[in-house]
């Protein structure tokens, strides 16, 4: 089996992972209701996408 040359050092090895991170979601506000939602989707409160575009009708909550 095939085996290293050279020893790999920290920082090769280090800048070679540096693109392995995950990225966290990004969170903004819905307009029309301020509630937290995930960035370029669909509002859950409100059915709203942006200001003015309606998807959905969202019904009454008990």
């Amino acid at each position: 089996m095939a085996t290293p040359k050279k020893k790999t050092s920290k920082a090769r090895r280090n800048s070679r992972r540096s693109h392995n991170a995950l990225a966290l979601p990004k969170i903004s506000k819905c307009a029309k209701t301020g509630m937290p939602k995930l960035s370029h989707r669909v509002c859950e409160e409100s059915g709203f996408y942006g200001k003015t575009k309606q998807v959905f009708e969202v019904e009454e909550r008990l």
